[in-house]
């Protein structure tokens, strides 16, 4: 009788994962599959490599969406999301939010956002809390979006609700990054100060019927003109999210142009190979993380010896570092390589 691993290799069915609904498109398996990363579980990456493999056609564009709160992203969000679907397309968008103190999840919930794209089939929202997952947000975040390139959504909106540093790292996972700014006092200024200028592809100035729109508008352009030389300078499009929606067209313009941008310079390619060797970096300083800390929960103390006023923590680490590498290799040995097939 076959166990878990013989099914996970023979079938669709990988430790817990059907991926038949998946591939069906099933939004509710895919919910639950999104579920399965935030928690770590070891079946659904195995799985999500499996989908990967049997993936054809062209790859997901993945568009980041940050900007400082009551910018109107999700108001934004939901107007691209509609020319998209215009076009054709199917839509998936993974909103991060800010965390509830007192459960974990996330305070803004999927039925707040895009109440018009709510029964549509071809679009997918998920929120993501800002905390709690393993490996830190853009870890998760970075598996939500291979597991959705692999199911073959064209379109993945990731959204952000601040400009933090969390919120950057998550947009450096994007193909194509979009940075709102609204003429609220000053609006431009944060923008600048916060240094999302460096991984802005796109300036979208939302709000535009605003007073004070204009002198933001301008204030980026000659931000960009004076910025260093460099083949792709961003655009800076007027959009106004929640009537019309004006401006939006050509926001979803921009995003094509910079997507052929990407193709033509290869600048893609090394996106991808820098975002996955930094996401190695994140998964390792993940794992090595908690498994000191579940070493120091048992043996601290012990470690510590009995006058921890004398401890040398550079020491102390390189020996914990040691030891952990130490078991790693004993488990690497127990276990298959999941890259093996």
């Amino acid at each position: 009788m076959a166990g878990p691993r013989d099914r996970a290799n023979s079938g669709p069915y990988h430790e817990g994962v059907d991926l038949e609904p998946l591939r069906r498109g099933d939004t509710r398996a895919l919910a639950r599959a999104i579920s399965l990363i935030e928690g770590g579980d070891p079946g659904i990456f195995q799985a999500i490599a499996d989908l990967r493999r049997g993936r054809r056609g062209p790859g997901s564009k993945v568009v980041g969406l940050t900007g400082s709160p009551g910018s109107g992203k999700s108001t934004l969000a939901d107007a691209l999301t509609t020319v998209w679907r215009a076009q054709g397309r199917r839509v998936a968008v993974l909103a991060v939010d800010p965390n509830s103190p007192f459960t974990g999840g996330a305070l803004l919930g999927d039925r707040v956002r895009m109440q018009g794209h709510a029964l549509d089939p071809m679009v997918f929202i998920r929120s993501l809390g800002a905390r709690g997952h393993l490996g830190g947000l853009s870890l998760a975040t970075s598996a939500a979006v291979r597991l959705l390139d692999a199911l073959g959504w064209e379109m993945v909106l990731v959204e952000t609700v601040g400009v933090g540093q969390s919120e950057l790292e998550v947009c450096e996972l994007a193909d194509t990054v979009v940075v709102v700014a609204t003429p609220a006092a000053g609006d431009s200024v944060q923008v600048i100060k916060a240094g999302i200028t460096e991984i802005a592809d796109i300036f979208a100035v939302n709000k535009a019927d605003l007073p004070g729109a204009d002198r933001v508008f301008r204030e980026l352009r000659d931000m960009v003109r004076l910025s260093p030389p460099s083949p792709w300078r961003p655009p800076v499009v007027k959009t106004v999210a929640e009537r019309g929606p004006e401006g939006v067209a050509e926001l979803a313009q921009a995003v094509e142009e910079h997507a052929a941008h990407l193709q033509a310079s290869g600048e893609g390619a090394d996106r991808t190979r820098r975002r996955i060797l930094d996401e190695l970096v994140g998964l390792v300083a993940a794992r090595s993380a908690r498994a000191a800390r579940r070493i120091l929960a048992a043996e601290g103390p012990e470690l510590l010896g009995g006058q921890p006023e004398l401890a040398q923590p550079e020491l102390l680490a390189q020996a914990l570092l040691s030891r952990i590498a130490t078991e790693e290799r004993t488990m690497a040995d127990a276990l298959p390589s999941v890259q093996r097939s």
